[in-house]
């Protein structure tokens, strides 16, 4: 029951009541019973939506239509009437929270009840509708254009399917990280054996293995301006190997835990590293000193991402959040919450200044550089993400702690393909997990790292057209989803 209802309710069975002791009846249809019912209504519905317009928008609006004479004089008898039970507007810079649908609704419960309505609240009733009316749908334009704008979809380009090229083996552990060369010649990879392996990208082979580590190699990354390769693992250590003599040159120390993820600036001799610490920390890679502790998250951070422009470090972390972050400061920038599961994932348009995070609960596309919440992925990836990548060509892939390999279209969001790995014969079902995975700098391949402790190459299908491999049906839906 609505409570203003509830609450005449009551007073109407008290009256009846008490108001026998007195020797008098109350007529609640009383003219003056109405009106100040109605003008209290007046003044919790409409009190909002007498907000002056800004300057420039009320410029732009047409003269208000005067249909008769007749309703131009009620105007004119009830203006005063509306200005004493209406209070005046809020001063500026007050918020103001009218919506269209709200709007919407107060006419219609005006203009059912203006039946049942004396004369004189009736003549409110249609003074009040005809003039609030172009108020609050013009004060609420530039809301409903942003509402439009965001449920028009965008129709998916068709990408050729993919599939399986090259199937890798050599690591006697999970693969867990992987990293192509800047000349896109050879890639690495680094396992649960400790030890990294580097690969040549054209035929497969095996050209080298670095060891080192004491536990997993969990992240790696190749200098662009420089002959290094720089490694972090489960052992808390974070290397510089020298590509060139092929040992290790500097140790970076100071994390208390597990490193999980690292990655290095495009244009500083900067690299910033993070993991089960709960802290991502900038290093000169030059002196070995920390610059920063970028600490904030409250769980281990998983990811991290480098960018040339600000905010020029994204970490997301199994709080949920996806922290961007002033690099000069070293404060955190952004929070964002929208994920409900860990977010294990992140990946970055190589060419629009957007990126991706990826969490069991959905993929979400954010706009740089305020974070804002773009699209989700859908149809949804149902399993863990553990790895997500996207190349030039705006084709997402995103691996699945399960096995399962989704691929998406970056602008629109949808889903065109979805498979599941092929697993190694002698393998378990278990072992069908993908943990990393990367384009090559052309985006005609993608390279794999799984379970099974085999690397997987996958290439587009030459031969397919949209005609023998639609894909997955885009079927647009009636709204977006605002988070």
């Amino acid at each position: 029951m609505d409570p203003a209802e509830q609450v005449e309710r009551l007073s109407k069975r008290s009256r009846d009541l008490f108001g026998k002791d007195y020797g008098f009846s109350l007529d609640y249809n009383e003219p003056i019973s109405q009106r100040i019912k109605f003008s209290s209504k007046l003044r919790n519905e409409y009190s909002v939506a007498r907000e002056p317009l800004p300057p420039h928008v009320a410029e732009k609006l047409p003269p208000l239509s005067r249909t008769s004479k007749r309703e131009d004089s009620t105007r004119k008898d009830i203006n005063p009437i509306l200005n004493e039970l209406i209070p005046p507007p809020p001063p500026p810079g007050t918020l103001s929270n009218t919506s269209t649908s709200t709007a919407v609704a107060i006419r219609q419960n005006a203009t059912s009840g203006a039946a049942n309505a004396p004369p004189v609240a009736q003549n409110h009733m249609q003074l009040t509708v005809h003039q609030q009316q172009p108020q609050v749908g013009t004060g609420s334009s530039r809301a409903l254009a942003e509402r439009r704008a965001n449920m028009t979809q965008i129709r998916p380009e068709w990408h050729a399917p993919w599939k399986l090229m090259r199937v890798i083996s050599g690591h006697l552990g999970w693969v867990r990280s992987v990293c192509v060369e800047p000349d896109n010649q050879w890639f690495a990879t680094g396992a649960g054996d400790r030890t990294i392996k580097i690969w040549d990208l054209a035929s497969g082979t095996l050209k080298l293995t670095l060891t080192g580590h004491i536990m997993t190699v969990r992240g790696l990354a190749v200098s662009p301006r420089h002959p290094y390769l720089f490694s972090c693992g489960e052992d808390k250590m974070i290397k510089c190997w020298d590509l060139e003599q092929n040992k290790v040159i500097r140790h970076y120390h100071g994390h208390l835990s597990g490193v999980y993820s690292l990655d290095l600036h495009p244009n500083l001799d900067v690299l910033v590293t993070a993991g089960r610490d709960a802290v991502a920390r900038v290093w000169d890679m030059r002196t070995r000193m920390p610059v920063h502790v970028l600490s904030g998250h409250k769980a281990t951070i998983s990811s991290v991402k480098c960018q040339e422009a600000d905010p020029q470090v994204v970490t997301g972390s199994m709080d949920t959040q996806v922290r961007l972050w002033d690099l000069a400061a070293g404060k955190t920038q952004t929070v964002l919450t929208h994920h409900k599961k860990s977010v294990r994932a992140l990946t970055m348009h190589p060419t629009e200044f957007t990126f991706a995070s990826g969490s069991a609960d959905n993929i979400k596309q954010w706009k740089f550089p305020e974070g804002a919440f773009m699209q989700n992925f859908e149809p949804a990836h149902n399993a863990i993400v553990n790895t997500l990548s996207t190349n030039s060509d705006g084709v997402m892939f995103s691996g699945g702690d399960n096995g399962s390999m989704a691929f998406f279209d970056w602008k629109s969001g949808h889903k065109f393909q979805e498979i599941e790995t092929t697993a190694v014969p002698g393998s378990l079902d278990a072992e069908n997990g993908i943990f990393a995975s990367t384009f090559d700098h052309t985006g005609l391949r993608l390279i794999t790292c799984e379970a099974d402790k085999s690397i997987k190459i996958w290439r587009e299908d030459a031969e397919a057209t949209p005609e023998t491999h639609p894909g997955i049906e885009w079927r647009p839906k009636i709204g977006r989803q605002r988070y």
